[in-house]
């Protein structure tokens, strides 16, 4: 499934800055980043659930905003994209 991840860290203090760097890692390991904290990630239901537990750990619930959008099926239908950004193709064969 195609989920869009955003988020909004509080980074007034150096907690929140490595808090941030923290929750930017974690979606750059499973998605790939189409704003400054917005990803897209193709998970499946358990990597999915443990992504939202990690990032759930790290974010500070009085401070900061996490969100989680899960596109439903056809991809095609639901996303439209303009503008000079070059997305990853995770369904396209992997050439090296």
């Amino acid at each position: 499934m195609l989920i869009i991840v955003t988020y909004d860290v509080s980074t007034e203090t150096v907690a929140g800055r490595k808090r941030l760097r923290r929750v930017a890692k974690a979606c750059e390991r499973i998605g790939q980043r189409v704003q400054k904290s917005v990803f897209e990630c193709t998970v499946d239901e358990m990597q999915f659930e443990q992504l939202e537990r990690e990032l759930l750990a790290e974010i500070d619930d009085e401070q900061d905003n996490l969100r989680f959008y899960r596109i439903t099926e056809p991809v095609e239908l639901r996303v439209r994209q303009y503008g000079r950004f070059r997305s990853v193709d995770f369904e396209a064969p992997l050439v090296i």
